[in-house]
């Protein structure tokens, strides 16, 4: 039996995983979601014993019920292979009492790689298993790290081509060379005067454009998202949490059924929505810690139920959180009003003409397994300090992020449940706001010379993902105002 995916919104649209991941976003502007969520009842002593590739296969078979277990497979097999520069895909290391589950030894070095790497495999399969002629463009906004692991993706798929939009001067150095000297015939990197909520509403316009999907469609194209609105971006994000818990229980560090709790540094609610959806398939998790910068919406939201995106904008040294339009909580939100699609797109509405909406009393109490706190700028900083200091394990801004919150939240609560904190990015990715933290003196150095360093210091060789950008060519250097995306797009798409 299928499992059916249908739209946050007006519900009408029912799809199996296959289309809705070729289509990304549901015609009436919604997230597709699973009509049920599966249980995972393979047994932990099993779970034990596999390795990242056969846990990946065992979780995604119960969400792409459509793709055979060959099709799956060979999806899993081309992603998680010697792109990682870990046999282990996503390690667990203990520091400070907390267990770091390192995301970012993949191609990019982020935590994007993990559902990027699989993302295109699937939509290609997809495409073929629905009869698509048309080539897919795959069309993505960014605060940082999804554009170039989509582009890295995606480069010279045949039958795609992908636009990634990102906000100029709102991603670190590291980043924007990542993606401005991307390679690929079918690459395109778009910057935007603007900030990633502005470039990703622009994208979602272009989405429900139906006069600019007809024009497409006539010249041979569809869109397609590799955004985490996307299932296919979520799906494969449940498996590293499910991994990490297994290789905990391997280990013993953990009893069977033992409870955990996991840490999120969150901007648009994808990976911890991932980490939900894996607590609620039964996987033993406690509470989920949401962790924000100082563009602190969501814990706002958790504190009193009402979203409101009508505040100052920071720009900050975790930029990849930088939004204030969490687009994936969408899908939070339409399980917590009781899979009501009128409720939904009402609230939704409300976001998207008034800047906020508020949910119930009622609405709210289902936040429970939910904490969410923030942390300054200062206190990032003082987290990657201290870490060091004690442990010598240097840490990204985005995972000092969680792991300040998880302080938080310890002397909130006395809480001792074992903890994973997702590690998001490779410190390498923001070598001068690390670097610094530990001592200011590091200010002096180049962009790559701070590289350097942090291999001296950390005593890690620095990525191969640093070291091919070091002397790249920039091959993508347009940049334009939020209301050209759309002349853009089709400029690039006429040539």
């Amino acid at each position: 039996m299928d499992l059916i995916y249908t739209s946050t919104r007006q519900g009408k649209e029912k799809v199996k995983a296959s289309e809705a991941i070729l289509k990304g976003l549901a015609s009436d502007g919604g997230l597709f979601v699973p009509e049920t969520i599966p249980t995972l009842d393979a047994d932990i002593d099993d779970l034990a014993k596999m390795d990242y590739k056969q846990t990946a296969f065992v979780v995604m078979r119960k969400f792409l019920t459509d793709f055979t277990d060959e099709e799956l497979q060979n999806c899993i097999d081309k992603a998680y292979d010697s792109k990682f520069d870990t046999e282990e895909i996503a390690p667990l290391v203990k520091a400070d009492g907390a267990y770091y589950l390192e995301l970012f030894h993949g191609a990019t070095i982020a935590f994007k790689d993990m559902a990027l790497s699989i993302l295109p495999h699937l939509l290609t399969t997809a495409a073929k298993k629905n009869n698509v002629k048309n080539d897919i463009v795959i069309l993505t906004a960014t605060s940082g790290d999804t554009g170039k692991a989509a582009l890295a993706g995606f480069a010279d798929v045949p039958g795609t081509k992908i636009i990634v939009f990102y906000p100029k001067g709102g991603v670190s150095p590291i980043q924007e060379k990542q993606m401005v000297t991307q390679k690929g015939d079918n690459t395109f990197v778009v910057g935007i005067n603007g900030n990633f909520d502005q470039a990703q509403s622009g994208v979602k316009a272009l989405f429900s454009d139906k006069e600019l999907a007809k024009e497409l469609d006539a010249k041979g194209y569809q869109f397609s998202s590799a955004n985490s609105i996307n299932i296919g971006r979520l799906v494969p994000q449940i498996v590293y949490y499910v991994y990490a818990y297994a290789k905990l229980y391997a280990e013993h560090k953990i009893a069977e059924n033992e409870m955990i709790n996991v840490v999120v540094p969150t901007g648009n609610f994808g990976n911890i929505l991932a980490a939900y959806y894996a607590k609620n398939m039964g996987l033993p998790i406690n509470k989920l810690i949401c962790a924000s910068n100082d563009n602190k919406v969501l814990y706002d939201f958790f504190e009193t139920g009402k979203y409101d995106k009508n505040r100052e904008f920071f720009l900050t040294t975790s930029p990849s959180m930088d939004i204030l339009i969490s687009s994936n909580l969408e899908r939070l939100i339409y399980r917590i009003v009781g899979e009501d699609n009128d409720k939904n797109q009402e609230l939704m509405n409300s976001l998207v003409n008034n800047g906020s909406y508020e949910i119930t009393p009622d609405v709210k109490a289902k936040l429970k397994d939910f904490y969410g706190n923030y942390a300054s700028e200062k206190e990032t900083a003082e987290k990657i300090n201290d870490l060091y200091k004690k442990t010598g394990y240097i840490i990204d801004t985005h995972t000092a992020v969680a792991a300040k919150v998880y302080d938080k939240y310890k002397a909130e609560t006395q809480d001792e449940t074992k903890t994973v904190i997702a590690s998001t990015a490779s410190p390498y990715k923001f070598t001068r706001s690390v670097l610094t933290s530990i001592d200011a003196k590091y200010d002096a150095l180049s962009d790559f010379g701070l590289c350097d360093e942090l291999s001296k210091l950390g005593n890690v060789k620095i990525p191969n993902a640093i070291e091919e950008i070091r002397n790249a060519e920039v091959r993508h250097n347009t940049v334009c105002e939020t209301n050209e995306m759309k002349n853009v797009v089709v400029s690039f798409l006429s040539k």
